[in-house]
């Protein structure tokens, strides 16, 4: 059987050459219905992105341009803290009465600069329970606080609660004003992240408590602690601590010396905070609540600390902190206030006196005492004790009967007691009856003006009598004429009183004092005293005090007079009962009364005896 040789690929030798592979038939394809396919083309973004991505860059770019102004407009007046904290304050001048007891203050009363070591711990604890819990823990600004305040706010309905911690407090009350505006407000911020960054807490808290108004012009804890507690802020107890730290909310109307109850239940709030934070316990709290009671504290001595401020200022350091002590005896000045204006609140209010002045001196010195100048300062600042100059009355006749006795007449001397003319003029007793020949003694006791006048005549006329007058103390002008021995010139309460104080001395002039001595810049000094001068002679002096002493234990004044104790003085009624005063002495002092109207309306039948006299006896007694 016949087999092919296999085929090896090659040619076989002789064979003809093989033929090439047959092409493939092209496909049937319809060229216009299929078209080549496109190349891939690169992924793009959405558009929307791009454009967001834009807008937002410029709007941060914006942004920040636009926070860059806003705070440049807000910093642009804003104070430098560094000055700030270095402000210049107004020179303090404190007034304290005899015992060291402050009663007044004017200017901006700063203590001894304090650190938190210097303190009780509680003080500063209590600052912070009752201003700013989270003191020690925020950043300057406490949202937790604010947010609080809000809601208790809008729960209230009006704002009952504040947020604002204690560095922005001190942002505020050192470098910025109290106006309530935004711009204010974002300032505040500003300063408020500029001290947390450049102080430590503790020295923010020290630049509060030296720093924070607490009421009565005093700044800062120490000058507080002088102020309401006599001590140093180093001393101060829980409870006055709480006190203090109380009184930055509402300064004038926490203070214990304007409201005690209200200060008090200010106190126990207070430590009802620092119980609730852990600072002191319940008990701790509950006993200093029952702990707080204030002192008694001088009387507000209004009308006298005005007064003494004013006679102050020639002598007082210039640009200095200055301390006066003063000759108030705040004991004496409480009184005579108490009793005056319960007078002129009961018999005198159904009398029609609707004001009132007193004065009380040392008649050895000229020391004022008290100095009371109407029913209420508040309603009024005229100060009727040193300014107003009313007509005395019958309170003038003594200067007639030192003139008489200068003239060589004595006591027991008679005097004709009678009807009188002079001219037109016709003066009468004050009673209408006449009782001839009278003694000085006894016609002085009893008032009676026809021997004033008479007297008058004898010295030689109202010239001499103006002359005695201005020699012990009256500074008003007195008329020439004859009227003045019933007492027709002016004079004023406070001159009466140091004219009286010569006769109640012996005859030495007293001039009205209000300074003992002054402490300023850890020296003190006194101001110069007058000299002394002789203006009687010891003997009429003597005698004068004889016959103002008949007035009160058998004549016009005997409701002045206090058992125990010897009293002289003189009372004085003008026409129409306009005017009413008693002048008297008594333990040394020089009590001078004085009761009207300032419309110089008549009251109804008060006389110098009656409701004057009585006042008298009522402070006079309770000078012990």
């Amino acid at each position: 059987m016949y087999r092919a040789p296999l085929y090896t690929g090659e040619p076989r030798r002789g064979a003809p050459p093989p033929l090439p592979p047959a092409p493939p038939e092209p496909l049937d394809l319809d060229w216009e219905e299929v078209e080549a396919p496109a190349p891939p083309r690169p992924r793009r973004r959405p558009r929307w992105r791009w454009w967001l991505l834009k807008w937002l860059t410029l709007l941060m770019l914006w942004s920040i341009f636009a926070g860059g102004a806003f705070l440049l407009w807000f910093a642009a007046d804003l104070p430098r803290p560094q000055d700030a904290l270095a402000a210049v304050r107004r020179p303090s001048l404190t007034l304290q009465d005899r015992a060291g007891q402050v009663f007044a203050s004017y200017g901006d009363i700063v203590g001894e600069p304090m650190h938190l070591a210097d303190l009780p711990p509680w003080l500063p604890a209590a600052a912070v329970s009752v201003e700013d819990r989270r003191f020690w823990s925020h950043w300057g600004l406490d949202l937790v606080g604010i947010a609080r305040a809000a809601v208790v706010n809008l729960r209230a309905g009006h704002v009952v609660q504040g947020g604002s911690t204690i560095t922005q407090q001190v942002a505020k009350n050192l470098f910025l004003s109290n106006a309530r505006t935004f711009r204010r407000k974002v300032q505040e911020v500003l300063l408020t992240l500029w001290l947390e960054q450049h102080f430590t807490k503790t020295e923010i808290l020290e630049i509060w408590l030296n720093r924070v108004y607490l009421g009565s012009g005093t700044w800062g804890v120490d000058a507080a602690a002088r102020l309401y507690f006599g001590i140093s802020a180093r001393k101060l107890s829980l409870w006055q601590s709480a006190v203090i730290a109380g009184l930055p909310r509402a300064p004038s109307r926490f203070s214990p010396r304007v409201d005690p109850e209200a200060a008090a239940a200010r106190a126990r709030d207070v430590l009802a905070a620092m119980a609730d934070t852990g600072t002191i316990t319940q008990a701790q709290a509950r006993q200093a609540s029952a702990e707080i009671a204030f002192p008694d504290y001088a009387s507000a001595g209004g009308w006298f600390a005005d007064w003494a401020a004013a006679r102050s200022e020639a002598v007082l350091p210039e640009s200095a902190d200055a301390a006066v002590h003063t000759t108030l005896d705040s004991r004496i000045q409480a009184s005579a206030e108490a009793r005056l204006s319960a007078l002129l609140d009961g018999p005198g209010a159904q009398a029609g006196a609707g004001q009132g002045a007193v004065v009380v001196l040392d008649a050895a010195s000229g020391a004022v005492r008290a100095m009371v100048g109407g029913r209420d300062r508040r309603g009024s600042g005229f100060n009727r004790a040193v300014l107003a100059r009313r007509q005395p009355g019958s309170s003038f006749k003594p200067f007639v009967w030192i003139a008489a006795l200068e003239k060589g007449l004595h006591p027991d001397d008679t005097v004709l007691d009678a009807p009188i003319h002079l001219g037109t003029w016709s003066p009468a007793n004050y009673d209408g009856k006449y009782r001839g020949e009278v003694t000085l003694e006894d016609a002085l006791a009893e008032s009676l003006n026809t021997v004033s006048v008479r007297l008058e005549q004898v010295v030689g006329g109202p010239r001499v009598v103006a002359e005695v007058a201005h020699r012990l103390g009256i500074d008003t002008p007195i008329p020439d004429n004859m009227t003045v021995a019933l007492g027709t010139a002016e004079v004023r309460l406070l001159d009466l009183a140091s004219a009286y104080g010569a006769i109640c001395n012996g005859g030495q002039r007293v001039t009205p004092g209000a300074i003992e001595s002054i402490e300023s810049g850890g020296q003190t000094s006194a101001p110069a005293q007058a000299v002394a001068e002789r203006v009687l002679q010891p003997e009429i002096a003597a005698a004068m005090q004889r016959m103002l002493a008949a007035v009160v234990a058998r004549g016009s004044g005997r409701a002045a007079a206090v058992a125990g104790r010897t009293v002289i003085g003189k009372t004085g009624t003008t026409q129409d009962y306009r005017d009413a005063w008693f002048m008297g002495c008594t333990n040394g002092e020089v009590i001078g009364v004085w009761l009207g109207n300032d419309d110089n309306k008549p009251m109804a039948g008060v006389t110098g005896g009656s409701l004057p006299a009585r006042l008298f006896h009522e402070i006079a007694a309770d000078i012990k």
